[in-house]
């Protein structure tokens, strides 16, 4: 587990049978700094973030969500367990971080006010040390995503969204195309992320895919992402066309590999 990433894919037939899928130490680290410059652009500054108009926090490579006290949202928290990752893995996680029950600032203000104090400086020193960990957080939450997308996709749906899921999962280019598009716009299960029936996440990219090959995966789930997009930006009340040109642009490097 030193050396590499070790994730449990539920790719086979119902009941669903752990397979092992083994990732390179360098394709981590690939992938990793790949989701730290999608969503920080590469900066330590950014892996210390929150967004106006949000009410969570959202942390490293992946922008992991962490919730203040008290205050939930529709979105999946994901920093907690980045954290007992790293303390499984023996990483210099802050006493204060490990014994953290949520975000101890609770607000954009109290955020932004402490962006250089010293527990805001260990914790991104932390986050820039550990971008292979948490490229396999990232890993295992996209794995942990296919029995949710089975689950909430039609019956009928169901057998060939699983060979496209497996077909992505079998090169490192693929597997960052799962890893950083949930990342990047969620699952797709949450009937709350959704404008009317519009959804935009992994399940409805991979609805949207064409079947084909391990090796044709990536351009064609990096179009299938596009199309998707396309179609959210058209069903929502607000203009969201402004980020249209990042949205592709990031989709853009899923057709390119590592």
């Amino acid at each position: 587990m030193r050396l590499s990433v070790l994730l449990a894919l539920l790719l086979l037939s119902a009941p669903l049978t752990a397979q092992e899928f083994r990732i390179a130490p360098q394709t981590s680290a690939k992938i990793g700094q790949r989701i730290w410059e999608n969503e920080c652009g590469g900066s330590v500054t950014g892996l210390t973030s929150w967004n106006a108009g949000e009410n969570f926090a959202s942390l490293g490579i992946g922008h992991f969500i962490w919730y203040p006290a008290g205050v939930r949202g529709p979105y999946e928290e994901s920093f907690p367990g980045l954290v007992r990752l790293l303390i499984t893995r023996s990483a210099p996680v802050p006493g204060w971080l490990a014994e953290a029950k949520a975000c101890p600032w609770p607000t954009l203000a109290a955020f932004e006010a402490a962006k250089h104090s010293p527990r805001m400086v260990e914790l991104r020193s932390l986050l820039a040390n550990t971008v292979a960990l948490q490229a396999e957080h990232a890993a295992a939450r996209s794995v942990d995503s296919l029995p949710k997308i089975l689950a909430a996709a039609p019956k009928e749906e169901r057998e060939t969204i699983r060979a496209k899921f497996k077909a992505l999962s079998a090169t490192g280019a693929g597997l960052y195309c799962l890893m950083d598009y949930v990342n990047f716009k969620g699952e797709g299960t949450n009937p709350s992320e959704r404008y009317g029936k519009i959804g935009w996440g992994l399940l409805q990219v991979l609805q949207e895919m064409p079947a084909t090959d391990a090796a044709g995966a990536p351009a064609a789930f990096a179009a299938a992402a596009k199309r998707t997009l396309v179609r959210r930006i058209a069903a929502a009340q607000k203009d969201e066309g402004r980020w249209r040109a990042g949205w592709f642009n990031r989709c853009d490097s899923y057709a390119r590999g590592l």
